[in-house]
Order: C-alpha cells, then structure tokens, then sequence
C-alpha cells in the first residue's frame, strides 16, 4: 500500500515529463517575445525617438503683403530721398493757413491777413531770390534785379545784372560751371568755412531744389571773363540735363537769369493762385529793401 501512495522517483520525472491534457507543446522558437512589427515606414528623418516624433512641419507660407528683405531695407539716391522727404529740404509740401504779410494786389500794399500756402513752393521761390540778391556781394556793380511771374504759364524767372558764371570747364568734374552749380547736389562757392559769410546758402542745396521740384528749369548767364553766352534747360524734376547751349558774348556782358516751371502737382495745386504770389510779391519786396544799391523790379 506504501508503494502506492508514494510514486519512485522515477515515476515522479515521468508524470513531470507527460504534458497537461489538452495541451500541445510549442516549438521553442514560437515561444519567443517578438516587437511587433511598425505598421508604416517614413522616408524622412524625424529627430528624437522615431516611435514617438510627430512628422516636421511644413514650412508656412508667407502672408500676403509679406515684404521681402530687399523692400524691407532700401537705399536712396539723394534725388530721390529729396523727392520722398521733401519736408527735410524744402518743408511742408501740404496746403497751410495762418496770418501773413502779402502784398494786397486791390490797395498796392502790404497787409497782414491770413493766408493759404505752401511752405516748399515758397521756400524754392526763395532761393533763387536769396541767389540774385547774393551776387551784389560778389559783384557790388550789381544795380537790377529782374523778377517775372507770369500766371498763365506758371513761370517764374529772376535775372540780375551782375557778375556772370564763369562758362568754362571744371576741371575735376568736367562739365561747365553752370550744370555744376545749378544741376549737381552738394556743390555751390560756399564751403568755405575760413571765409566770412554775407551770403545765404550753406549746405549746397539751394537753387538744385527749385531746380528738382520743377517740371523745368533754365539757367543763362553772360560771362564777360569768359567772354561766352550760355543757356541749358532740365527737365522732369532735374532728371533729363539738356546740352548746354554756348554762343560768343560779344557784347561783353554780364548777367544771371533762372527760370522754373515748379511742379505744382507736387504741392497739390493746380497754378499759381493769389495768395502764393501776394506772398512771393511782398518777398520781392523785402529784398529790395533789404539788397542796398540794387533797383528789384517787376511786371
């Protein structure tokens, strides 16, 4: 009975070797843990853990109206930094109303009222006034200034009778004296700071900015020194430069005349109305009374 009730050893490693009913025994092989297998494959890089990273973004496109680097960072020739900040040059180019001495074209006199103008359109008027009158120190000969505005064209023109431009050839910018000073920025015969000032102008703007807010623009000068005549005309806000014209000055004289047609569409009018020229005619004014010895006269 003993013997039954405990199994040898033998048996025991038998039974252990029997498997479980209703079991099946698995190849080795099949027993193995394996991962299973990525459901896709990507063919491009991902950084980090490839199992987790979300595919890179596309790169976004640009907003309308985006600007590019090149329209974000510019560069301008003085001619057109003139033309696009003229305030800096010239002043306002806007339409202003405030009290004014004019010359009243009714009574002949002058009055105060309030007046509508352009400062810009005043202010290149006024170099080339400052100009004329200028020349009497250099040229104390110097008796006329002449001064034409002629409503029906919009041209206004001033002619001295002093000392000529020299019409000759700058040698280190080789074009004549005349383009140099009226059609080159910058230039001008008063850069000298060792010499005492009794002129107006400084910087070597001046006369260029009635010579850039022009549709045109005509320089004549005789030059008795020279002994030549000579006449050139720009067009399009100083863009076009004509030819010089030069003739022989036989009479030997001397005088200066600037005519400009200003652009007005660039100061929002449409011509020369009263209050702008009751302003230029009482400026007329003040430098005949300020320029001794000098006889300004006027249509």
């Amino acid at each position: 009975a003993r013997a039954d009730a405990r199994p040898s050893k033998h048996t025991a490693h038998a039974a252990a070797a029997v498997p479980h009913a209703g079991t099946q025994k698995r190849p080795a092989a099949a027993r193995r843990h394996t991962p299973p297998a990525p459901t896709q494959t990507r063919n491009t890089p991902t950084q980090g853990d490839a199992t987790n990273s979300p595919p890179p973004k596309a790169p976004k496109a640009k907003k309308k109206g985006t600007k590019t680097i090149e329209q974000t960072y510019q560069k301008k020739t003085q001619l057109e930094h003139i033309l696009l900040r003229p305030d800096t040059y010239v002043g306002s180019i806007e339409q202003s109303t405030q009290p004014m001495w004019v010359l009243d074209a009714s009574t002949k006199r002058i009055v105060k009222k309030q007046t509508t103008y352009v400062p810009g359109l005043f202010k290149i008027f006024d170099e080339i006034m400052v100009n004329a009158a200028d020349n009497k120190q250099r040229d104390p000969s110097m008796t006329t200034i002449k001064v034409d505005i002629d409503r029906e064209t919009n041209t206004i023109s001033v002619a001295n009778d002093g000392k000529g431009i020299p019409v000759q050839i700058h040698s280190e910018h080789n074009c004549y004296v005349p383009e140099l000073i009226f059609g080159h920025l910058l230039t001008g015969s008063n850069f000298d700071d060792d010499e005492k000032k009794t002129t107006g102008g400084r910087n070597g703007y001046g006369a260029k900015l009635a010579n850039i807010f022009s549709t045109e623009f005509t320089v004549e000068t005789a030059s008795s020194g020279s002994g030549s005549r000579y006449k050139q005309v720009w067009k399009d806000n100083m863009l076009i430069c004509g030819k010089p014209s030069i003739k022989d000055n036989a009479k030997g004289e001397d005088w200066t005349k600037i005519s400009f047609v200003p652009d007005l569409a660039k100061f929002g009018m449409e011509a020369l109305d009263d209050d702008i020229v009751a302003l230029m005619t009482r400026r007329v004014y003040d430098i005949a009374g300020s320029t001794r010895g000098v006889k300004v006269r006027r249509p």
